[in-house]
């Protein structure tokens, strides 16, 4: 797969070169240069006018950022400061804060904490909404704007103020910037041959990451599978895709996209060297999966390729293709929406589990950091996971029912 489109992340995101233009297929080109005379026409105004000076740049990067707020609440433009974090972001390593964030009903809203960072450890969720950052509302604030503002040298602070479902009012969170190295892949052994794989984001070496522990478990005598994909917020499609075409047959259809330019309409099957088809699978969703890790589940559910388990995902269903322009910075922008094999958009609506396991109510009255536990005392008091072995014990139970009867049949002689 040579060509990459970015699905819903403002941490994992690949560069695209469009190379030369694009030529407008708008229906009435007279009526666009009519309100592009306007347009100048106001600005000159501004510029003669306006009380303060302000440099022409600034008026036209204000401009560009007013368009590109009223398309939908992912469109966005990167100056180039903001261009440059971004390019370096698929590496997995950036300075910040460790979360993801999304305009929901032009709410700065958190799409999931990634484990192990700070934002992590002081005790954000999915869901919650990020109202001041520093003491600054974020009402009207654009998500680049605010990825700026929570990103910053490492060792010092920031001070977010959160309302959380249940709250009557927000609360603070003061949280110390680290540099944010994200592990996109991490194992344990269940016991009674089940292991566990937990994709944290989808980065240009998961794929590698996941063929690599997959092999460990088949080697170590594995049966069957648990895939965590609980608080991914998402990162490159053609990682998705080349984590799901592992689980089903040659072929497979995994996605498909669909946007008004013909390019944008692209299908992604399985061709994967080596495959675990017959591996049963158990894969955990909940609100803070979006995006790619919703391509993966939504496919694997597809085919009942596996049994999903948990609460409803996040529901980020287009595709942003990031554009470079001419004085180094860039246009994200939304091109396309993608598809389950089925032709299901889960745009707003998310992933429905086959199994729903909704995790205990937490009982605070102040914004508690999460405590420290080994991880596989986690797993054990985690009721989604336990949820999870008690289906493979249950495939298992309807496996050995189904033996015997293969084992008669193919033993009877055949019909005369």
């Amino acid at each position: 797969m040579k060509k990459a489109f970015v699905i819903g992340s403002l941490l994992i995101v690949l560069t695209l070169s469009l190379g030369g233009s694009v030529a407008s297929k708008g229906p009435d080109n007279g009526a666009t240069y009519e309100q592009l005379r306007l347009f100048t026409e106001v600005l000159s105004i501004v510029q003669n006018q306006y009380v303060d000076e302000v440099p022409p740049k600034e008026l036209i990067y204000s401009a560009i950022k007013g368009t590109l707020r009223g398309l939908d609440p992912h469109s966005s433009f990167l100056d180039p400061e903001s261009y440059r974090e971004m390019q370096v972001e698929t590496s997995g390593s950036f300075g910040g804060l460790g979360i993801e964030i999304t305009l929901r009903d032009d709410v700065l809203t958190v799409v999931a904490p990634i484990e192990g960072t700070p934002a992590y450890r002081a005790g954000l969720h999915p869901g919650d909404r990020i109202v001041k950052i520093d003491g600054i509302v974020t009402k009207d604030m654009q998500l680049s704007d605010a990825v700026k503002r929570m990103r910053g040298r490492p060792g010092t602070k920031v001070m977010i103020g959160v309302l959380r479902e249940g709250w009557t009012e927000p609360k603070d969170f003061e949280i110390t910037r680290e540099q944010i190295r994200v592990q996109s892949v991490r194992t344990h052994d269940l016991g009674n041959g089940i292991g566990y794989l937990r994709v944290r984001q989808f980065q240009e070496q998961t794929s590698h990451d996941v063929d690599a522990a997959l092999d460990k478990f088949v080697k170590a005598g594995a049966k069957a599978l648990v895939l965590d994909l609980r608080n991914n917020p998402g990162g490159l499609l053609t990682s998705a895709v080349e984590v799901t075409e592992k689980f089903v047959d040659d072929g497979k259809l995994v996605v498909y996209t669909e946007g008004r330019v013909r390019n944008q309409n692209m299908r992604f099957s399985a061709h994967a060297k080596k495959a675990y088809t017959q591996l049963p699978m158990v894969v955990l969703i909940n609100q803070g999966s979006a995006s790619a890790s919703e391509i993966v589940a939504g496919a694997l559910q597809d085919y009942g390729r596996a049994v999903l388990v948990g609460t409803q995902s996040f529901g980020k269903g287009s595709v942003q293709t990031i554009i470079p322009l001419s004085d180094g910075s860039g246009l994200r922008l939304t091109t396309a929406k993608y598809f389950t094999p089925k032709g299901r958009s889960i745009h707003g609506k998310g992933i429905t589990p086959d199994i729903v396991v909704e995790l205990p109510k937490e009982k605070e009255t102040a914004a508690a950091p999460r405590p420290v536990l080994d991880p596989l005392e986690e797993l054990r008091k985690d009721v989604q996971v336990q949820r999870a072995l008690d289906v493979i014990k249950a495939m298992r139970v309807l496996e050995q029912q189904h033996r015997p009867g293969e084992s008669q049949a193919q033993a009877q002689p055949p019909a005369k």
